[in-house]
């Protein structure tokens, strides 16, 4: 009896010291093993925790986080358009008749810097002459031709466009133009004559039938001046020679 239980005492000695030696097969792993395992582990966070591998990869593909719209459609910048409106905006040039701008700021001709007289010439017959000139301190533009209204005329007398200058009349302080007034047809082939005792004189902007500002109001001889429907002007002219014989 004594002899079998030693038997069995040392049978069990000797499985426990299996179980913690090595692995059976049954899933029972040695302590070599277990420390093997461990040791990866602890590579594998220190790894994971380090500064290169916690820094995001840079996206090449223009999709990832800081992409913008995530496509480089290799565009640049709008360059700024320039304001018509801005401070040290250069103020607008004068332009002459074939269009070409003379590089300076406009001042008109009209009857705030300027005097105007009408004078009945003997030759030609039934003419009258307009003289305008600068009294202003500035050169000033004298476009297109005077608008003209004796009394309380309702329509406008058209110019004579074979009169009409290669650029528009410049006048400095000091100088004069002119134009010429046909008031009634010589062979009295007009109509609706009358004797007017007062004159306006209008002036043009740089286009056409606009506003160029206040107008003049030159005298008038005592016994008036008569026109009929016949009533035209020529366009004002930097020399007198040019409609002289007009």
């Amino acid at each position: 009896m004594r002899h079998i239980r030693l038997i069995a005492a040392t049978g069990t000695a000797v499985a426990a010291l299996a179980l913690t030696a090595c692995d059976n097969g049954t899933g029972t792993e040695d302590e070599g093993a277990a420390r093997s395992k461990a040791t990866v582990a602890a590579a594998e966070t220190n790894v994971s925790k380090s500064p290169e591998s916690s820094t995001p990869a840079k996206d090449t593909t223009g999709t990832g986080a800081g992409a913008g719209t995530g496509t480089d459609s290799g565009a640049t910048e709008a360059s700024p358009v320039a304001r018509t409106d801005a401070p040290n905006a250069k103020p607008a040039a004068s332009v002459g008749r074939k269009g070409q701008s003379t590089g300076r700021t406009v001042v008109l001709c009209n009857g705030t810097n300027t005097s105007v007289t009408a004078q009945l010439l003997s030759r030609p017959l039934n003419h009258m002459l307009l003289t305008v000139k600068n009294t202003g301190g500035k050169t000033c533009d004298l476009p297109y031709y005077p608008v003209l209204r004796f009394d309380q005329m309702q329509w406008v007398p058209q110019a004579d466009e074979s009169t009409q200058p290669q650029s528009v009349v410049s006048l400095a302080p000091g100088q004069s133009a002119y134009a010429g007034v046909l008031l009634s047809a010589a062979d009295g082939s007009g109509s609706g004559g009358m004797t007017a005792h007062k004159l306006t004189v209008g002036f043009q902007g740089m286009s056409p039938n606009s506003d160029g500002g206040p107008s003049a109001t030159p005298a008038l001889p005592a016994k008036g001046v008569y026109y009929d429907s016949t009533l035209k002007v020529t366009y004002w002219q930097s020399d007198l020679d040019a409609i002289s014989n007009w």
